[in-house]
């Protein structure tokens, strides 16, 4: 009788123990800075692939980011990046495609596998290499963020405007929508960031620090005030001091906040 509890105990025990898998994520600059805090301007004290590891113990993660790539470089280099056999992926990308005018291509584009000039495209070849790496790994795909105007810490002549409007005729929406018509197809997970995290344009940043036009004197502007006002960036101060930080740093990156969200997010979908 005493054996029979201790094997029910062992059972119970080894039930609740939570199974260890190994995730390797895919992304840009965001997830890439998850491992280097010290390009944030210290900033930031912890990405979301640590944040999801402390909720999620038995779950070790590999860090395959990279300052600004886009899905087409990823693509374009998967056969190079040593990506390894995994339990989990996740794709974090489209923001750099945005800006850099990648066509976003449609459904058709992936259907028929047309290659590497579109997100479409490009993202096929991306799910093809994850599938045969393992063909049962559940695999999250993770729109990009709806961003301000970024100001890069380290060189603010490293700038781009946000969302807010159209690049090349495209916006940033429609790639976070093909994104979503990808996971839908594939019928993977999705995290459609865009539209479900809370982070928007408006709380991106509290404000942009900025010379007024009229007076020279630097004022404090909120979204959408801040659109139309100038930005040098050799002559201005870097207009995102600390106070400004909201769910990013810059404009661009998230910010501690947004990378809760973010990993509390993804969380939910490996608990799954």
């Amino acid at each position: 009788m005493k054996k029979l509890f201790l094997v029910t105990i062992v059972i119970i025990v080894g039930a609740c123990t939570p199974k260890e898998r190994k995730w390797v994520a895919i992304g840009d600059s965001i997830t890439y800075l998850n491992d280097h805090l010290d390009e944030t301007g210290d900033r930031v004290t912890k990405g979301y692939m640590t944040r999801v590891v402390e909720k999620l113990p038995a779950v070790t993660v590999v860090n395959k980011g990279y300052n600004g790539w886009t899905s087409g470089g990823i693509a374009r280099e998967i056969e190079n990046l040593e990506l390894e056999p995994a339990d989990v992926y996740s794709v974090f990308l489209g923001t750099n495609d945005w800006w850099q005018g990648r066509p976003v291509g449609t459904i058709s584009d992936y259907e028929n596998n047309t290659g590497s000039e579109t997100l479409y495209g490009a993202y096929r070849i991306i799910i093809d290499k994850l599938k045969a790496l393992n063909k049962d790994a559940q695999i999250i795909l993770i729109t990009p963020l709806q961003r301000a105007d970024f100001v890069y810490i380290n060189d603010p002549t490293n700038n781009a405007y946000g969302s807010y409007k159209a690049k090349n005729g495209q916006t940033l929406e429609q790639f976070a929508s093909a994104i979503s018509a990808i996971g839908a197809y594939e019928n993977a997970d999705v995290i459609d960031l865009y539209h479900d995290s809370g982070i928007a344009v408006e709380n991106c940043v509290k404000y942009k620090r900025l010379k007024a036009q009229e007076s020279g004197e630097y004022n404090n502007y909120t979204y959408p005030g801040f659109v139309d006002v100038a930005f040098d960036p050799v002559a201005d101060e870097y207009p995102y001091p600390v106070d400004a930080i909201d769910m990013t740093y810059d404009g661009l990156h998230p910010s501690d906040a947004g990378n809760e969200i973010i990993a509390t997010m993804i969380v939910t979908k490996l608990g799954d």
